[in-house]
């Protein structure tokens, strides 16, 4: 069961979609979960679903509070005395053309995506450090590679993760943390749902790329597999990973093909 086995695993966005995969899949293990998102009565539905065990606790949590992260990292290493992988999940979507959006939707993208998200990972790591272990798992998209329509502000968030964690793998390395991004595709979740479109409002409706993507339930088991085999980077989806290798060899092509998509 490699790295997984007695693990304590903390998991953001826990409450749906990848996160909750995630949850469902791990408690299958014999490793400890803590589950976080905003919404503590659906995080305590999916402990019910992990079999509402004692090696299951939740913790509600809103990475816009960036001075509550050091207090909730102690309230977490309380469940079971310490943490071993943290799973950065949790993060919002957007829909809206550059030209429309307001200001105020970049700053929110940046505060959850990225800002919060380096909060948390912030307060985590003296831990990891003391421990001389621990593994940051961070779900970042495919958008954190490569652009698409209706995404910037989404995009330079994803984007930003990969900056620093992966400097974040460089200085640390030494102090036995590990660092895996996690780069999914078109999962079907209500990511689109959520999205924020031009206003900052949520965008309500569904998408066929999305609903035609791969189960969420298939991306928690290849991001096990990742955590286990201490991948540096993985992709996670269906014909629109190979957008990665376009963008590596190809970019005019990528450019091509992304607008000729029609993805929205």
């Amino acid at each position: 069961m490699g790295s997984i086995h007695k693990k304590t695993i903390w998991i953001t966005g826990a409450s749906s979609g990848i996160g909750k995969s995630l949850a469902l899949e791990l408690s299958l293990y014999p490793c400890n979960l803590i589950l976080s998102s905003r919404k503590e009565i659906e995080l305590n539905k999916v402990k019910e679903l992990c079999g509402g065990s004692h090696n299951v606790s939740v913790l509600p949590l809103d990475l816009k509070d960036y001075d509550e992260m050091e207090s909730l990292t102690q309230k977490a290493i309380s469940f079971y005395g310490k943490i071993d992988v943290l799973i950065n999940n949790a993060g919002i979507s957007q829909r809206s053309l550059i030209l429309d959006t307001k200001l105020k939707v970049y700053e929110q993208l940046i505060a959850i995506n990225y800002l919060g998200t380096v909060a948390l990972s912030k307060a985590v790591l003296p831990h990891f450090i003391a421990n001389k272990t621990g593994h940051f798992v961070t779900v970042t998209s495919l958008m954190g590679k490569f652009g698409s329509p209706y995404r910037s502000g989404y995009c330079g968030a994803k984007h930003a993760l990969h900056g620093f964690f992966d400097v974040m793998r460089m200085e640390h390395e030494k102090n036995g943390v590990q660092v895996t991004l996690v780069c999914p595709g078109f999962v079907r979740t209500n990511v689109a749902k959520n999205a924020l479109t031009a206003d900052g409002s949520p965008q309500k409706d569904d998408d066929d790329a999305t609903q035609n993507g791969i189960s969420p339930e298939s991306a928690a088991k290849e991001i096990i597999k990742a955590i286990e085999k201490n991948k540096f980077e993985i992709y996670v989806g269906g014909k629109e990973v190979k957008g990665i290798y376009l963008k590596r060899f190809f970019p005019k092509l990528l450019h091509k093909v992304v607008l000729k998509s029609q993805v929205r």
